[in-house]
């Protein structure tokens, strides 16, 4: 059966930024997948909880920085959970990833805008760019049926 890295919120675990999960109905990914849970945050070392972080391009200096509600910088732990996530699926020899979207580390195709506001844009998380650029597939709760039909 092919393994499935899966976000360990959507797995039910109360790992995100708040304390909660966003557990999904994993019966049918079941049946295709042998899952796999992990978070890339909570593998770096951040506390669970945690202030919401977003992804902050700095124009002037042409950087991408991940910065918390209240200020702090905590894109090196962003980083590290994402070489962490990439470490985590070249061991168990995983090719694709469901992931949580919107986060700033698993967002797939939309991020939050960076200004707290609650604002989405075009985008992806550290960790989903990091898993791309070595051929991971990545997927997110809202595009599950495509993710279960690559696996059939």
């Amino acid at each position: 059966m092919q393994k499935l890295l899966i976000s360990s919120c959507l797995f039910g675990n109360p790992v995100r930024y708040n304390g909660k999960a966003l557990a999904l109905e994993l019966q049918t990914l079941k049946q295709h997948f042998e899952l796999l849970p992990f978070c890339p945050e909570v593998s770096a070392g951040l506390p669970i909880p945690r202030p919401p972080a977003e992804i902050i391009y700095r124009q002037k200096h042409d950087t991408t920085r991940v910065i918390q509600d209240d200020g702090l910088d905590v894109t090196d732990a962003f980083m590290h959970g994402a070489k962490l996530t990439l470490k985590f699926c070249q061991t168990h020899h995983i090719k694709l990833a469901l992931l949580t979207e919107f986060s700033p580390s698993c967002g797939s195709t939309e991020i939050y805008d960076g200004t707290f506001s609650g604002s989405k844009i075009s985008g992806q998380g550290v960790t989903v760019q990091l898993l791309n650029q070595h051929g991971v597939k990545v997927f997110n709760q809202f595009n599950i049926n495509a993710l279960i039909e690559l696996g059939s």
